[in-house]
Order: structure tokens, then sequence, then C-alpha cells
């Protein structure tokens, strides 16, 4: 059966055999962003230069695992030169440029060795406000898709188009856990959970017409929603994700789905060298894969260890740590 594991370990030295990977699905810290308090840590170099040039490390090792039909997807997002961030010098960055890190990613990957395919953009329907006067807020993040070659294994049936950004909002919701709401009925309907309002209900009203279309569309798994969709667009409307022992956003398994799908079979390995607090190790349990995740940090392991193994358990996959 499929396996998943997590190893503590830095991800410039994976400990897989060359092309042993079918996928790579990854967000590594972003350029200073946030100090995880673990030494040899990406993202806290003094310029954006020598980020990438550490990424270029990191990459060269996913592209030796990778196997040559393989796809990697990253995620990662920008960063404005600030407070000696980036700023000024000799740099060459003035104050408030936006350095545009994810772009300078990509290049750097074409130009060694990498085809860059397609450049999609996470696009958050409920991003985190700003209290910026001069700009737009922003409220997206890029996924690069990249390869080894220009031939590679895509499965553009089981990627579709997500669901509009209402909808994705609404379902990243806990709605199972969830009892009652105060705009409700004054706040009295406590008997039951919440549940989400999907697109299809809001446009086809709760007619008796419809209401089996809707039943039918409720007990449907998320690909299945998805299989009479659209080709995969690049914008993909999808809510950041919240998991509470993160103390902060992690990456959404919508999007995380998406990438294991489109580039992956049943039992295929996926690995995430930045494996963080496990979230494409979920996905893969859920989806028959296996996975092997690379995290520097002795508390995200435990982390992700604990967040992945209860649906491991329910696919019968054994999980190392």
């Amino acid at each position: 059966m499929p396996d998943s594991l997590i190893i503590q370990g830095d991800a410039r030295h994976i400990p897989l055999a060359d092309e042993s990977v079918q996928c790579v699905v990854t967000s590594p810290p972003y350029w200073r962003q946030r100090d995880y308090g673990t030494a040899g840590q990406i993202g806290l170099e003094t310029t954006p230069e020598e980020y990438v040039g550490h990424l270029l490390e990191i990459f060269r090792e996913v592209r030796r695992v990778l196997r040559s039909d393989g796809v990697l997807w990253l995620n990662i997002g920008d960063k404005w030169a600030s407070g000696g961030h980036g700023g000024g010098g000799s740099s060459g960055y003035k104050d408030k440029d936006l350095v545009g890190i994810p772009w300078m990613t990509a290049f750097a990957l074409r130009a060694d060795g990498w085809f860059l395919r397609q450049c999609n953009i996470w696009a958050k329907p409920n991003g985190m406000p700003e209290s910026v006067r001069d700009r737009s807020t922003i409220s997206h993040e890029y996924v690069f898709q990249l390869s080894k070659r220009n031939d590679y294994f895509y499965n553009s049936e089981a990627a579709r188009t997500p669901m509009q950004p209402t909808s994705e909002t609404r379902l990243a919701q806990e709605t199972e856990s969830q009892h009652g709401s105060d705009r409700a009925n004054g706040g009295a309907r406590t008997n039951r959970p919440m549940r989400a309002v999907r697109r299809s209900e809001k446009q086809r009203g709760h007619s008796r017409r419809h209401a089996g279309f809707n039943d039918r569309w409720d007990e449907m798994e998320r690909n299945e929603q998805m299989q009479n969709g659209a080709n995969l667009r690049s914008v993909w409307w999808i809510a950041p994700a919240q998991y509470r022992e993160a103390h902060f956003a992690v990456m959404p398994e919508g999007l995380a789905t998406i990438c294991v799908l489109a580039s992956s079979r049943d039992g295929d390995m996926i690995c995430d060298p930045f494996a963080g607090s496990g979230t494409v190790g979920v996905v893969c349990a859920r989806l028959n894969r296996r996975f092997v995740g690379i995290e520097l940090s002795e508390e995200y392991c435990r982390m992700a260890v604990k967040r992945i193994a209860p649906y491991a358990a329910q696919a019968h996959l054994p999980l190392g740590g």
C-alpha cells in the first residue's frame, strides 16, 4: 500500500532515489516574512538574490528526484522592499519597491534548465485586509507549473475549473462544527450544524424541481463535482486556510488537490520539500498517493505527523516520522 512519511531534514539533501517522485507540490518560506526559529531556514537571507540562489540549490535536488515526466508546482508570494529588507543601498531596491520575487525565482529556474509551463494565480476571495492607502490590497499569490522537459504527465480530465469565489469561501468554513447562526432566526437555530450554501442553490433556488439535483450534488466528492467542468483556468479562486497549531495561514487543501490530481495517478509518489504543517500529505492520503515530506523544523514535523495521521489511518496507509 502507499505510504506517507515526514522526514526532518534539509531540502538540499532529499533522501530519495533519482527520478523516484512523480510530482512535487510545495511552498517555500517566503522571503523576509517569518522567522521560524530554526537554524538554516530559508527566507531570512539579506537580499532577494541570495534567497533565490538558495532556492535554486534546493530545486536542483528536487530536479534530481523528480521523474523525467514529472511536474513541479511552486507556490510563492512577493514582498515589498522596506525597513532594510532589500530597500535602498547596493541592492538596488528603493523603499516601497515591489521586489518581484516570484518572477525572479521563475526566471532563475528557467535559466537553470526547468521548463516554465504556466503561471497560475491563486486569487483569495477572503484575503487578509491591509491598511495601505497608496496601492491596492494584495489578494493573490502565484503557483508556477514547471517541468523537466516539454513533454510530461498531465491529467486534464482530473484538473477541472475550481468553484467560484463565493462558493469556495463558504465551503472553506468548518460548517460541520458550527451550530446555529447569530444571523439566522435571531440566533435561535442551534438544532443542527450549519450547511454551506452552494452556487447551485443560489442560482436555482430551493424549488422542488431542482431539489433532487442539489441533494445529489451535496453527496458528491469534490473531484466528482469538478469532472464536468471546463478545462482548468489559470486563475484559481481558493479561500486561504487555517490550521490552529500553525498560528497562521497554511496552503489550502483545495490548491494542493488541483496540483496532485493534475500531475499524478493513484499510488504515485508526491514530495513536498517544505512540508510545513503537512497539507500536501493530507491531500495525498485522501487521494491514495504516496507522500514524502521534508521539513527542517522538529516542531513542524510533529505537527505534520499529527495532522496527516487520521487521514492515513482511514486510508490504511502507514505513517512514519
